[in-house]
């Protein structure tokens, strides 16, 4: 049986099998495996030594008064902004947080840079005062190109402003021995936060990555991490699967999703609306393997119920204390239809810790029911491998490989491959290739708009508009992602 207090699943003739799965993970001790780091659980490769993030809680806790000193120091020192430079699980959370909490009385204002897109680099840029800013290069790795390129550009910028104090307007948060580590001690970075290899950058939000941009806007880290430490208990290893938050969720959409209700669609409370933007990477690029994946959908406003198709799951992230009162009639719709809803309770803003944990674990028992590793990236990283190999030949001849259109109209190109071609026919506009590029849709697919372009407001507010259009005229799921961000968050589903 399930019983969990802060959640509620009306999931109709699902319940059966997410009940089997319980059970299978009681008698075989499948939880308490996962923290002993069980890579059999999955697909018996590395998958145990990805497991840091288990732990991260009360190593954080013991650094708390540490990250606190320093949020007052960079407050004191008289900086007025902090701009982080990342992507993905190095830019994401630090993105909720701001979004979520804004600052607190006399600290700087977290901006967080997660695109190459020239127009948003100079906006970010104008924003702010170089003079007055904080640098936070954040890259677990080091070599992802992104941050490496904003690093150098901001680099740049900030010795034109500051001269050769530059190094103290810049912090860096990346694994021990990095190319990153080893740059920021050759120019005096003003500190350097070592991150625990053994965790993915995904699943991040709970270490440095996410927690020293939190002490910079002077978030209360010990409630903040207390409420995270109660959330890991009652996910513990000795904790029944019925009664565990992590692995009931993570069952249900593993169950659901074998059964082609693999588009999970996350409706959350105003004031927590970027959670989603969190979500959308953990569980995207963690599940999306081997033709096997859920996709999340974030931001998509919510349907009349006949609206839907049957590959539908919606999970509302509620809070309690700043409830919608039109989101809830809008799911009490959706579950009176017979559509699968799981309701999560937040008590407060706060408990956003918390969440993090639970959805990690939810991430982690949903590949073990897939039978993925969710904790690798070979797509993600086949990437960057093909950009590195990119830019060398460019760096070589001066010029990126040439690519015609097939189709220019009204200063529109459209590029396509053959396969691609062949499959749309006979084409000679945008309308002509748009009705028939859509109208290869099947059931249980989606379309995915990726924008190459400033994610201003005016331009998320137009793609929305096209999405929905798409969705209300085509009933599939839709999601819409900013390049290059989105290739380090749904790029490997």
């Amino acid at each position: 049986m399930v019983g969990i207090t802060d959640m509620v699943l009306s999931i109709g003739a699902f319940m059966a099998q997410v009940e089997s799965v319980l059970n299978e993970w009681a008698t075989e001790q499948k939880n308490k495996r996962l923290w002993q780091g069980d890579a059999t659980l999955w697909t018996g490769k590395d998958e145990g030594r990805w497991l840091g993030w288990l732990h991260s809680v009360p190593n954080m806790l013991m650094q708390v008064d540490e990250l606190k000193q320093f949020g007052e120091e960079i407050k004191n020192t008289g900086f007025t902004d902090v701009l982080l430079l990342g992507m993905g699980g190095s830019s994401l959370c630090p993105e909720v947080l701001s979004e979520t909490y804004g600052s607190a009385p006399g600290y700087p204002i977290l901006h967080v840079l997660d695109s190459t897109v020239p127009e948003q680099v100079i906006r970010f840029k104008e924003s702010i005062d170089l003079k007055n800013t904080l640098c936070i290069v954040a890259s677990k790795s080091g070599t992802t190109p992104e941050p490496n390129a904003f690093c150098a550009y901001f680099w740049d910028e900030m010795q034109k402003a500051v001269g050769n104090k530059a190094g103290s307007h810049f912090v860096a948060i990346t694994d021990p021995g990095s190319a990153l580590q080893k740059w920021a001690e050759e120019n005096r970075f003003r500190h350097i936060f070592k991150g625990v290899p053994e965790i993915g950058g995904r699943f991040s939000a709970l270490s440095l990555f996410g927690l020293v941009p939190a002490a910079l806007i002077g978030l209360d880290l010990r409630d903040f991490l207390l409420r995270a430490k109660t959330m890991t208990e009652r996910c513990g290893p000795d904790i029944l699967p019925g009664d565990n938050p992590g692995v009931v969720l993570g069952a249900v959409l593993g169950c659901l999703a074998r059964q082609g209700r693999d588009k999970i669609t996350l409706i959350t409370s105003p004031v927590i609306w970027d959670l989603g933007a969190w979500l959308e990477q953990l569980i995207a690029e963690s599940t999306g393997k081997n033709g096997v994946g859920l996709v999340p959908i974030d931001q998509e406003a919510l349907a009349l119920p006949d609206g839907y198709g049957n590959d539908r799951v919606f999970v509302y992230i509620r809070l309690e204390n700043a409830p919608d009162a039109e989101q809830d009639r809008q799911v009490s719709q959706l579950k009176k239809a017979g559509h699968p809803v799981v309701e999560i309770y937040l008590d407060s803003p706060m408990a956003l810790g918390a969440e993090f944990f639970r959805w990690e674990m939810a991430t982690a028992v949903a590949g073990a029911v897939l039978g993925i590793h969710p904790f690798d990236q070979p797509n993600v990283q086949e990437s960057k491998d093909f950009t590195a190999t990119l830019t060398k030949a460019y760096e070589t001849s001066g010029k990126l490989p040439e690519e015609k259109p097939v189709i220019v109209d009204d200063g529109l190109c459209i590029f396509a491959d053959e396969t691609t071609l062949a499959q749309l026919g006979n084409i000679d506009s945008l309308e002509d290739c748009l009705l028939a590029h859509f109208g290869l849709l099947q059931p249980h697919d989606y379309v995915a708009i990726c924008a190459f372009i400033d994610m201003s407001e005016k331009h998320v507010a137009l793609l929305q508009t096209l999405r929905h259009a798409i969705r209300d005229r085509y009933r599939v799921a839709t999601t819409l992602g900013f390049g290059p961000r989105f290739l380090h968050s749904t790029g490997q589903l």
